[in-house]
């Protein structure tokens, strides 16, 4: 027995463990808008970085004096960077903060931008859209971080939506508002304007952004995340079936229209089904158009039932290679134009059921390895979008004629590639559906 200051007895204190560290209940509301509202503008910026280039790419081929095969290498390096990227990203999400991590992003994006405004050679514009692509890697999944800390988890599936839907947003402003100013004021001034934009958010970010209710820069100091070796981290995250099974919904429904939307899908009107620019570029915008749509249908559909998503996302997969089936299987390779409306409209699809797999990695994972899953579900689309992008260019070339054109017969072939990933893609979610209680 020990004594108190006033001579009398006390028995001695139970020791006590120390308490978990209890995070707050997301409350949503107007403050979880407004923080949302910061991170997506960072998004929307990111995604007319990332589509700058498809507006210019006949000016970067007079600019460089490249070819197309080398003109195409800007595409690839730049999805490859995207999705080389996710892991390394979501672990710097949950160990520093999506705060941190996206004001990073603002910075990289508006490094490499402003040195691709200033490149005349293709080497150091090939290096500035590299830069470029790693802070665009680092936007979407801290937005979803940030959701995930201010909304309730059942908000979470329509939240993704909303920010796939912003990104959108920022491909119609690349469509309509760069392309005007590229042709009324010329290359570097365009791309210098985009570069500095950067500043404006860079600064939002800094002053306003929170990330999360109670969540400040004392906050995370005072409480940081477990020490757990990246190795682990990684293991953790890749060992939770739901990981997995979310890197495979991602990879299978996202690359048929990546892949469409960021290179094949204008060689492919134009040369192949024999369409104006003009009218393959309407094409194009029903894709951005349809995307929109199918994201709030699919938000709501998953908010309001989380047992919708494997459905969902085998009847976009199934829809998709139907389509594709029908457009390729046309007698002479031209089908007529209501179904390319059809197959396009469909593959409007792809993106919003891609991020059914970021769903299934955030449902499955605790807080503290939320982004590293995250990135590693967010890394299937690209890899997808790569190994299409590739496949489809290697048949292209082989199925070329004397003078370098292709036929719609060999656009026809090549495009068959797409059903090897798809295969693939969708044994791997059969399989570990199961596995994943789905």
């Amino acid at each position: 027995m020990s004594a108190d200051p006033v001579g009398t007895t006390r028995p001695p204190s139970p020791l006590v463990p120390p308490q978990p560290l209890v995070r707050p209940v997301p409350p949503g509301g107007r403050a979880a808008w407004a923080a949302w509202a910061v991170g997506a503008s960072v998004y929307l910026l990111a995604v007319v970085h990332r589509t700058s280039l498809g507006v210019a790419g006949l000016d970067a081929a007079a600019r460089f004096g490249i070819g197309a095969s080398a003109l195409s290498t800007f595409a690839i390096l730049q999805v490859l960077v995207y999705a080389a990227m996710q892991i390394p990203v979501g672990l710097l999400v949950d160990r520093q903060g999506a705060r941190r991590v996206l004001l990073l992003g603002v910075l990289l994006m508006s490094t490499g931008q402003l040195a691709f405004a200033f490149a005349t050679s293709f080497g150091p514009a090939l290096a500035s859209r590299a830069v470029l692509g790693c802070g665009d890697a680092m936007t979407f999944i801290s937005v979803l971080r940030i959701a995930a800390h201010w909304f309730p988890a059942a908000r979470n599936p329509l939240i993704a939506q909303l920010t796939g839907l912003v990104g959108v947003g920022g491909n119609l402003v690349t469509t309509v508002v760069l392309a005007r100013a590229l042709h009324e004021q010329g290359w570097t001034a365009t791309f210098a304007a985009i570069a500095l934009a950067g500043a404006g958010i860079f600064a939002l970010v800094g002053l306003v952004l929170r990330e999360g209710p109670g969540h400040d820069r004392r906050t995370r100091r005072s409480s940081p995340a477990p020490a757990t070796s990246v190795g682990r981290q990684i293991r953790d995250a890749w060992a939770e079936p739901g990981t997995r099974l979310g890197l495979w919904v991602h990879f299978t429904t996202a690359f048929p229209a990546s892949a469409f939307g960021l290179l094949w899908g204008m060689p492919y009107l134009v040369e192949g089904q024999g369409m104006s620019r003009t009218a393959a570029g309407g094409m194009l915008t029903l894709l951005v158009v349809s995307n929109m749509a199918f994201a709030l249908l699919f938000g709501r559909t998953v908010s309001r039932s989380p047992r919708s998503r494997m459905p969902l996302t085998l009847a976009v997969i199934t829809a998709t290679a139907l389509c594709w089936a029908a457009a390729l299987g046309w007698p002479g390779g031209r089908p007529p134009f209501w179904l390319l409306v059809v197959l396009i409209t469909v593959m409007g699809s792809n993106g919003p059921a891609s991020l059914v797999g970021l769903d299934y990695a955030r449902s499955h994972n605790p807080a503290e390895r939320l982004g590293t899953a995250s990135g590693i579900a967010n890394m299937g689309g690209f890899v997808g979008a790569v190994v299409t992008l590739l496949g489809i260019g290697v048949l292209l070339d082989t199925l070329a004629g004397a003078d370098g054109t292709h036929s719609a017969e060999a656009y026809r072939w090549a495009f068959c590639w797409l059903y090897v990933p798809l295969a693939v893609g969708t044994a791997m979610i059969l399989r570990l559906r199961r596995r994943a209680g789905h």
